[in-house]
């Protein structure tokens, strides 16, 4: 399976409108993009719960969830606060507009569109995304990330006293995610974790994010304690 990072990023589109949800899937894919749609929120959250796109695309009228209050839930959760969101939608008032910036949306294209601008807009967020990602790798919350190393070291010094127990739900890993996830259990930093696979530290970021989703944790330290009490670290 080619790397993601081979491709110029992954999208999530949300939209009920099926023609046109195939539409602009068929030319963001023509464009290079990978792409994965949802008909409604409901399950538009729980792709992202699956797996973290490079830039989320909704449309704001849909029905039991609508955009707005969409992207409010994804903006509460830590893990998508700075996923880049573009609003594809018919509403184009100013009202409506300065409503969704307000909620955190990055853009906002009214339809009709020109699909061109469309890609311009979704490429220029994922160059600002990925530049931001190269600048600050792990520095961001560095002195939050040295003590859950440190945390990590000290439950590998315990792992032979840490009592195993079945997974509450069954937990299937990715080859990759099982890599990524060791590495974490080694107490390696993301760049440094980058480098051993030999991939983008954004990817590993997605393979850490997938990981606390799937155990249910909020942490590196948690995601570890976890592992090993379930008999989920390979090394």
């Amino acid at each position: 399976m080619a790397d993601q990072s081979e491709h110029p990023g992954n999208i999530l589109l949300v939209d009920d409108e099926p023609g046109l949800r195939e539409a602009v899937q068929a030319y963001l894919e023509d464009s290079g993009f990978g792409v994965q749609v949802a008909s409604n929120a409901k399950e538009g959250w729980e792709k992202l719960q699956q797996s973290t796109p490079d830039v989320l695309i909704s449309d704001i009228m849909m029905p039991q969830v609508d955009g707005f209050t969409f992207l409010k839930q994804v903006r509460e959760d830590p893990r998508f606060q700075s996923l880049p969101v573009v609003f594809l939608t018919a509403r184009g008032m100013t009202s409506d507009r300065i409503q969704g910036y307000n909620a955190g949306v990055d853009a906002y294209i009214p339809k009709p569109f020109d699909p061109e601008e469309l890609v311009a807009v979704v490429s220029n967020l994922m160059g600002r995304r990925a530049a931001q990602t190269q600048t600050s790798g792990d520095v961001p919350d560095i002195a939050a990330m040295a003590r859950q190393i440190e945390e990590i070291k000290a439950l590998l010094t315990q792992r032979g006293s840490i009592a195993q127990t079945p997974a509450p739900i069954r937990i299937d890993l990715t080859p990759r995610e099982q890599s990524v996830l060791d590495l974490v259990a080694e107490g390696l930093m993301n760049k440094e974790i980058a480098r051993r696979l030999e991939t983008s530290v954004r990817n590993v970021e997605k393979y850490v994010s997938r990981l606390f989703s799937k155990t249910g944790t909020n942490s590196r330290t948690e995601l570890v304690r976890y592992a090993l009490e379930h008999g989920l670290v390979t090394t």
